[in-house]
C-alpha cells in the first residue's frame, strides 16, 4: 500500500481536497492507498474552507471530520510519496527536512509524461545558462542585448506551470476549477499507481 502526503500552505483548501478526492477515487478503482495532508503554514485544528467542503459535497463526498495539520517530521517519515501543490511548497519541504528530496514532487510533476519532463528540463537548462551569462555581463558592467532579454521572457513563457492554482479567498467557481485541476492530475496518479 502506497502512503501519500499532500502538502499545500494552510491545509484548508487544496491539500484536503486532494486528500479526499484521492481517497474516494482510489476506493472506486480498487487501488490501495493511505492518504494524509498537511500545510507548510497551517494552524492545527482549522476546518476545511467552506467552498472546499461544498466542492466535495457536490461530488458526493464529505470530510466533515477534517481538521488542518501543520507539516511535521512524523508525516514526512510516514509518507512514501510527498506531493506538493506548488513548486514553492516542494522547495520548502526539501529545505526544511533533510534527505527527502527523492520522494518530494509537485503533483503535476509526478504525473507528467516523460517527454514533457524532458522538454521542461531542456528549457530549464537553457534558461539557467542564459541567466548565468547575463549575470556575468551585468557584473562586468555590460548591458544585455534586447535579443537576450527577449529570449529570457520567451523561455519563461514556455515553462509549464507545475502549480495547482490557489483558490483561497475566491468564489465557489474558482474552487470548482481547482478541484477539477486536482482531479485530472489524480486520475493520472492512479493510472501510475495501478501500473506498479
Amino acid at each position: 500500500m502506497t502512503r501519500i502526503l499532500f502538502v499545500c500552505t494552510g491545509n484548508t483548501c487544496r491539500s484536503p481536497m486532494a486528500e479526499s478526492l484521492l481517497r474516494h477515487m482510489a476506493s472506486q478503482r480498487g487501488i490501495a492507498v493511505e492518504v494524509r495532508s498537511a500545510g507548510v503554514a497551517a494552524t492545527d485544528g482549522m476546518s476545511m474552507s467552506r467552498h472546499a467542503q461544498s466542492v466535495l459535497y457536490e461530488r458526493n463526498m464529505s470530510n466533515e471530520s477534517f481538521v488542518s495539520r501543520s507539516l511535521e517530521k512524523a508525516s514526512i517519515d510516514w509518507a512514501d510519496i510527498i506531493l506538493t501543490l506548488t513548486a514553492s511548497h516542494k522547495q520548502h519541504v526539501i529545505h526544511k527536512f533533510e534527505g527527502v528530496a527523492d520522494k518530494v514532487f509537485t503533483l503535476k510533476e509526478y504525473v507528467e509524461e516523460n517527454d514533457t519532463s524532458s522538454q521542461q528540463e531542456q528549457i530549464h537548462q537553457e534558461l539557467h545558462s542564459l541567466m548565468a551569462e547575463l549575470q556575468l555581463k551585468l557584473s562586468m558592467g555590460e548591458q544585455p542585448s534586447e535579443l537576450e532579454i527577449a529570449r529570457v521572457y520567451q523561455l519563461q513563457a514556455r515553462m509549464p506551470s507545475l502549480d495547482i492554482q490557489d483558490p483561497y479567498g475566491g468564489n465557489l467557481e474558482q474552487y470548482q476549477s481547482t478541484a477539477e485541476e486536482i482531479r485530472s492530475a489524480l486520475e493520472r496518479l492512479l493510472d501510475k499507481l495501478d501500473q506498479k
